[in-house]
């Protein structure tokens, strides 16, 4: 057994990974160097490469982690909404919360990781599959919302509200206007009883 997948090692590993996702979700790709990783992980410069293969390896686990736990996050969201019939309104807040999150100010980093992760994935091939995996779960969260609001659901319309959620909130990210969690919510407003109507 080597040291790698010891107990020890496997601790290891996943605090370098976790670290490594923090700098990503703080500072973006830049903020992923060894050394920084290392720091934040309290652990030997050495570790990073003793543990993974190159810094674009780390890298990949750390996209993935970040993935991970927005995942996690969204299930925990989902598993806590009743089924009932929910008004416009009501739906578009509930995929807001879900999409671009309920404080408009603290999470406007974690949106500038997430839209720089799509843009970094289509220009690293490798690290495609992750990416998309983590729009397929972000997808379907929000199919469950919609269905537990009574909702059609139409998987192929619904992966195009989040793709219109996502373009509004890149929009505003860049625009001195309304909040990320604002131009979201007019977004949705504007489409939801289209491409979600009550059943």
């Amino acid at each position: 057994m080597t040291a790698a997948v010891t107990p020890k090692g496997e601790r290891r590993r996943g605090a370098l990974v976790s670290a490594a996702a923090d700098l990503l979700c703080e500072g973006g790709f830049d903020a992923v160097r060894h050394r920084a990783v290392a720091r934040r992980a309290g652990l030997p410069l050495a570790s990073t490469t003793y543990y993974f293969s190159s810094l674009d390896d780390l890298i990949a686990k750390a996209v993935e982690h970040v993935g991970t736990r927005e995942a996690e996050h969204l299930k925990t969201q989902v598993a806590t909404l009743s089924r009932r019939r929910r008004g416009a309104e009501s739906t578009a807040d509930l995929l807001v919360d879900l999409l671009v999150g309920d404080d408009p100010g603290s999470r406007v980093p974690e949106l500038i990781s997430r839209y720089e992760r799509y843009i970094a994935c289509a220009r690293q091939p490798e690290l495609r599959s992750i990416q998309r995996r983590i729009l397929r779960e972000r997808t379907d969260a929000v199919v469950e919302v919609v269905e537990r609001s009574g909702r059609t659901v139409h998987t192929e319309l619904l992966t195009a509200l989040v793709r219109a959620v996502d373009g509004a909130v890149v929009a505003a990210l860049v625009d001195d206007g309304d909040t990320p969690r604002e131009t979201a919510r007019a977004t949705l407003m504007d489409v939801i009883d289209v491409l979600a109507p009550f059943d």
